[in-house]
């Protein structure tokens, strides 16, 4: 079952870092959070998968995923989590380049036009990453319902993702862990 405060814990042992970072959004940040150091770890990837399985337990979806390669581990403990749950549920990544050979697409997985998804990041501080996932999801023709993180930045995701009318929901905010974040 899911632990907030072993999430957190986690979270602080593992994934935050301090000192001086440029982060995939081109922003300067006092702080780094290495999401993977959590998500590629059992006991962190079954706080997380159980988390956000209860986060999204009121919405209607049947797919799950982001963008590979940070989303992946996410999606494969939530599929498992949900399995052991009863609940059916379909996977899928979505490339950041198109597959060079075979069907040569960006979104791998079971998923068919027309499902309603779930987007996944591991944290969210513009909400770009999620974004593009959400493009590609789109322009396959999957409904994109919601975006799901692990910790929201607090730097614009939310509003990102919002200007685009799709929900947003995060299992912790940097404020949890005594951060402030900075304005904008």
């Amino acid at each position: 079952m899911y632990d907030r405060n072993r999430l957190m814990a986690l979270i602080l042992e593992r994934a935050l870092k301090f000192g001086d970072f440029t982060l995939a959004s081109g922003k300067k940040s006092a702080y780094y959070l290495d999401g993977k150091q959590v998500t590629l770890s059992a006991e962190g990837l079954m706080q997380i998968s159980f988390g956000l399985l209860e986060l999204m337990k009121d919405l209607e979806f049947s797919g799950f995923g982001g963008m590979s390669i940070g989303a992946d581990p996410i999606v494969g403990g939530v599929l498992v989590t949900a399995a052991s749950q009863g609940k059916a549920l379909q996977g899928f990544m979505v490339r950041k380049e198109a597959k060079g050979h075979g069907t040569q697409r960006f979104i791998e997985g079971p998923i068919q036009p027309g499902d309603k998804v779930v987007i996944v990041d591991d944290v969210v501080t513009t909400g770009g990453s999620a974004l593009q996932a959400v493009d590609r999801v789109e322009e396959f023709g999957c409904k994109v319902i919601h975006v799901v993180g692990i910790v929201d930045r607090l730097q614009g995701g939310e509003a990102a993702f919002s200007a685009r009318n799709i929900p947003f929901s995060a299992l912790l905010t940097i404020r949890d862990f005594g951060i402030t974040p900075p304005a904008e």
